[in-house]
């Protein structure tokens, strides 16, 4: 409306200058001054009446104009307005569609109830790297959101839960500095330069201000943002925008007000308050503060003693007295929360004195001690051992007393050391659920494609899920293969030899009705949830299911029911893409 009024007014003003450069150019004719008399005459001859009526008719006509060209513009500027809204519609991602065989109207048809249930349970679920990577192709993929049973701000907070809960950095930070959005996710965006600073890593944290081109509405990345300016020496807009902030009541803080004057030069004294209000308050008291030091309690956050850890402020604890139990008690819970190192916890278990009547006879001895002198009188009894089965028990009896006091993770890299070291085949048989439930196997090697030419699934015409495979060419190798399997009558014909035939059916592959023998279809695999999605083309909605099928397992270890009803999941929808990579784990052989 403001740009309306301005043109209209502008619009009226050409009118009057056109109108009234006429008028000019009829009084620049030229004029016979020695008849002047006869021209007033002339003048004088018409009629006031006439004069008023010709006044009246130019401006009804001028208004008309304008009237006219205001309706014209006013039109012009609506149909504009239009045109802009239906290119402001966001789309927030990090991957096109096309990447994983997916389209922006990925979410058209979902509804948001039951997008929120499946998250729900997502969220709650430890999931394995494969559920993870559908997971994170379905909520950044380049997409309108979805617009049913669920608003922008709902469905950008399941993004910004999914985010800070699998805490990929690096993936977070990408998302946000990409689509410009730090206001969009303040709490996504608080997650990640809070990390960032509970790590010691202020370059990385501040970098991603120096990243962001829009004004920040948050009170919080506001004050963050405010800092960062003073230690990269921007401090003219650092002093500026403060002002700015607080002179428009956001930044209302009298502790931020001491540190940050503080820091720009204006109050050379030292103010020793700390605040563990937030990681930036406490970061202030540290660089504010020579002297800075800080012993943590037991009701310090968890953030804060990463804090302390990364920026090597626990010193008063290296020369910990073994009678201050409730330190070292504290200390116990900063491990199991894995802000403190085990190796300095156990550390301190080595300094506590026991006679050796205590040492030879441990397993009776740690009943009548304390918590914590009990687990020190175990973990030296198990460096003396060296009996495998004696060192088994005295690891349970201190892996159990770790679990009583809710502290289990607090025995957690070093008890895998001492297992490692013990070989399986000398561990007793009345220990070996222990040993098996606590020890971290070996990672599987660089898994390796070998192929297996006498099977279908695990041939080399796997190749085709690659693009190494042209229509013609994968059309008559299959029937070659096929013809070849229906002599031997030894051959079996597996699930997965199902999947990868199905797959290239939905290809549009031809396979011979002369082989269709070999297997049918059962449609009711398909979970009846799954199967709507499928129907109503929920691809958005399906992807979610399928990573809450795959949950906590990967890929190559479930069941092969299961794995054919999620790639005929993604056969239905035409998400082609993303299924090659799923066949390519879950096909072939690898060693």
């Amino acid at each position: 409306m403001k740009i309306l009024r301005l043109l209209n007014k502008k619009n009226l003003s050409i009118f009057f200058f056109l109108f009234l450069s006429c008028i000019s150019n009829a009084e620049d004719k030229p004029v016979d001054i020695w008849n002047i008399d006869e021209n007033k005459k002339d003048v004088d001859s018409k009629s006031s009446k006439e004069l008023v009526e010709q006044d009246k008719e130019i401006i009804e006509n001028s208004a008309s104009d304008i009237y006219k060209m205001q309706s014209q513009k006013q039109s012009e500027l609506i149909e504009l307005d239009q045109n802009l809204k239906t290119r402001d519609i966001k789309i927030f991602g990090l991957y096109d569609p096309e990447d994983n065989g997916l389209d922006i109207n990925m979410w058209a048809n979902s509804d948001g109830d039951q997008l929120k249930n499946i998250f729900n349970k997502l969220i709650n679920l430890d999931l394995s790297s494969d559920a993870k990577e559908i997971m994170n192709i379905s909520l950044l993929t380049n997409a309108h959101l979805p617009k049913k049973n669920i608003s922008t701000e709902e469905f950008l907070k399941l993004k910004s839960d999914w985010l800070i809960k699998n805490s990929d950095l690096n993936l977070i930070e990408e998302y946000l500095i990409k689509n410009q959005i730090l206001n969009l996710h303040p709490e996504l965006t608080k997650f990640l330069i809070n990390e960032y600073l509970s790590k010691f890593e202020i370059k990385k944290a501040c970098q991603i201000f120096l990243k962001n081109s829009e004004p920040l509405d948050d009170r919080y990345l506001s004050k963050f943002n405010i800092y960062c300016l003073i230690i990269e020496n921007k401090r003219d807009e650092a002093q500026l925008n403060y002002d700015l902030k607080k002179e428009l009541g956001i930044l209302k803080d009298e502790y931020f007000e001491k540190k940050i004057n503080f820091l720009l030069g204006f109050d050379s004294k030292i103010d020793n308050s700390i605040s563990e209000k937030t990681i930036l308050d406490f970061h202030l008291a540290h660089q504010t503060n020579p002297n800075f030091s800080f012993e943590p309690k037991e009701n310090t956050s968890k953030i804060i003693w990463k804090y302390l850890s990364s920026a090597n402020l626990l010193n008063s604890f290296q020369q910990i007295e073994i009678s201050e139990l409730d330190k070292i008690s504290v200390l116990e819970k900063a491990t199991h929360n894995k802000n403190y190192s085990e190796n300095d916890l156990f550390n301190i278990y080595k300094r506590f004195q026991f006679n050796i009547n205590q040492l030879l006879n441990a397993e009776e001895a740690y009943k009548s001690l304390s918590g914590i002198e009990s687990r020190a009188l175990i973990y030296q009894k198990i460096l003396l051992v060296s009996e495998v089965d004696e060192k088994l028990k005295f690891l349970k009896i201190l892996k159990t007393s770790f679990e009583n006091e809710k502290i289990e993770l607090a025995f957690d890299i070093k008890l895998k050391e001492f297992l490692n070291k013990i070989e399986p085949t000398n561990v007793p048989d009345n220990l070996t659920s222990f040993y098996y439930t606590n020890i971290t196997l070996k990672k599987d090697l660089v898994n390796e494609i070998k192929f297996n030419n006498d099977i279908l699934h695990q041939s080399k015409l796997i190749n085709y899920f690659n693009g190494d495979y042209s229509k013609s060419k994968i059309e008559k190798d299959v029937n070659n293969f096929l013809k070849k399997i229906k002599k031997n009558k030894k051959y079996f014909f597996s699930k997965k030899d199902q999947i990868f035939l199905e797959s290239l059916k939905f290809d549009g592959i031809e396979i011979s009705k002369k082989y269709g023998d070999f297997y049918e279809v059962d449609a009711s695999e398909v979970p009846s949830d799954i199967q709507v999605m499928i129907n109503n083309n929920e691809k958005g909605t399906a992807l979610l299911r399928i990573a809450e099928v795959i949950g906590q397992d990967k890929l190559d270890r479930i069941d092969d029911d299961t794995i054919y009803f999620i790639i005929n999941t993604l056969n239905q929808l035409n998400i082609d893409l993303l299924r090659n990579k799923l066949l390519l784990k879950v096909l072939p052989l690898k060693v």
